[in-house]
């Protein structure tokens, strides 16, 4: 007896004497027609092969069905495109959008599909440490992972910048569900997590660091400085460069080491009884400048201050004595700027709570790129995973930046780009000379489609 009730042909209510049905008979089609221009920009970046020399592949080349380059192009694309985990490419490796990223029409072999299946991305993402485990024929060299970033940013800058080169630094908290490996209670978060270490310049991702969560904020922040500058300093030898943060910090080895090798800073400061008796008659004025016009009213002191035992040298503070119509509200930072060139006001309006954009760039990682996504138990696997995404994060904001600064979608959030210009759909025919794809003629976002295109063009000229 016939057990399959799924039919065929959906029928629905007609519409001017026509009868309106639906099929899924339309042949070889593809929701992802957009990754095309992420492709075009990828071979520009060299990002998918820059990565793969990052992983050490020790197959046997005779047996080999999914390349290493293949295979890392098809998983930073899929979390591009809003896939979070492996289980997607189950049907994700059948996508005609794959046979452009891994540069072949068919597999080799019969019971093979063009792309990588879960199973087989699951061996890249557990792949060990170089040098580890002689038994795993992938391996990841972690120290040229985080090198790559750094260098795709210098490259995406270009020229030694005028101006500081502002490097923001952020914790956020990664929750986990599962019993995974360094899993820790955050008394902060309410939660078992993880605490990644973040380190942002503007819209470029300098580095992804996950950590376990049984340690202090900042743990590891100032090996992350030293390494980042050094590497920015062998490039552009005389740039001038300012480390940015909240008051989680604010850390007299990290302030110590920023004064010695003439590295700027600029972090917030937990509030005490010092500094709030410090900043008490600003405090009064700006309450009576806020009964007086009904409104919110600052007022700024500049001063030199030093902690009872954590700090080695007095620093330059500045304080915000701020009333609102729901009460006072003082904040400080602590900053090795000179105030001749950074006055007290705009040192903290303008240069320091730029920071919270970070926020905004950490968000999109998590919230349109899934690299909160530790489902993995190993933490060694998790990491990849936050780097795949990072490298997904890096091709966006890079499409983002070139591709579309012109149009409409020029500040455009992640999930926004992907739902506009990377889910088109396309019929696709593939002939002995072509793969073409035919893209909705009613698609809203063409010209930003097209525009982008020339623009990629134009920054990465085809070598032929």
């Amino acid at each position: 007896m016939k057990t399959d009730c799924t039919p065929t042909l959906f029928e629905f209510e007609p519409i001017e004497k026509r009868r309106v049905e639906a099929a899924f008979d339309g042949g070889v089609m593809t929701s992802n027609a957009g990754d095309l221009l992420l492709w075009r920009l990828d071979q520009g970046m060299d990002l998918s092969k820059r990565v793969a020399a990052c992983f050490s592949d020790r197959r046997d080349p005779a047996r080999i069905e999914h390349a290493l380059q293949s295979m890392i192009a098809q998983r930073v694309h899929g979390i591009a495109l809003g896939m979070e985990d492996l289980i997607d490419h189950h049907q994700f490796r059948h996508d005609p959008v794959v046979q452009v990223l891994t540069g072949k029409t068919e597999a080799k072999r019969s019971d093979c599909a063009v792309g990588a299946g879960q199973h087989t991305l699951n061996r890249l993402e557990n792949a060990p440490l170089e040098g580890v485990d002689r038994h795993h024929k992938i391996t990841v060299d972690e120290t040229r992972i985080e090198k790559l970033f750094l260098d795709l940013f210098l490259d995406a800058k270009g020229k030694t910048p005028k101006e500081f080169v502002i490097i923001d630094f952020d914790a956020t908290d990664f929750p986990l569900h599962g019993r995974q490996e360094d899993r820790f209670f955050h008394g902060y978060y309410d939660t078992h997590c993880y605490l990644p270490l973040y380190a942002f310049c503007g819209g470029h991702l300098l580095a992804a660091k996950l950590r376990p969560s049984n340690i202090d904020g900042s743990a590891g922040t100032l090996e992350e400085i030293i390494r980042i500058v050094a590497h920015l300093r062998s490039r552009w030898p005389r740039v001038k460069i300012l480390i940015r943060g909240d008051s989680g910090f604010a850390r007299d080895a990290i302030m110590t080491w920023c004064e010695e090798n003439k590295v700027d800073f600029l972090f917030g400061m937990a509030r005490n009884e010092r500094l709030q008796k410090i900043l008490a008659p600003e405090l009064a004025e700006a309450k009576r400048q806020s009964a007086e016009s009904g409104k919110a009213a600052r007022v700024f002191k500049d001063f030199r201050y030093r902690t009872l035992t954590s700090w080695t040298t007095s620093r330059r503070v500045v304080g915000k004595a701020e009333q609102t119509l729901l009460g006072s509200n003082p904040r400080f930072v602590v900053t090795s700027l000179a105030p001749e060139a950074h006055e007290a006001k705009p040192l903290y309006e303008n240069l320091y709570c730029a920071r919270g954009d970070m926020e905004n760039r950490i968000k999109e990682q998590q919230l349109g790129l899934f690299a909160d996504r530790m489902s993995a138990h190993a933490m060694r696997a998790n990491q990849i995973r936050l780097w795949l995404a990072s490298f997904a994060y890096v091709l966006i904001h890079q499409f983002r930046r070139v591709g579309l600064r012109w149009g409409r979608l020029a500040n455009a959030q992640v999930e926004t780009i992907q739902s506009k210009i990377f889910k088109v759909a396309a019929w696709v025919r593939i002939s002995v000379r072509r793969i073409r794809f035919g893209m909705a003629s009613s698609h809203p976002w063409q010209q930003e489609f097209a525009l982008a295109d020339a623009l990629i063009r134009q920054r990465y000229p085809s070598p032929g």
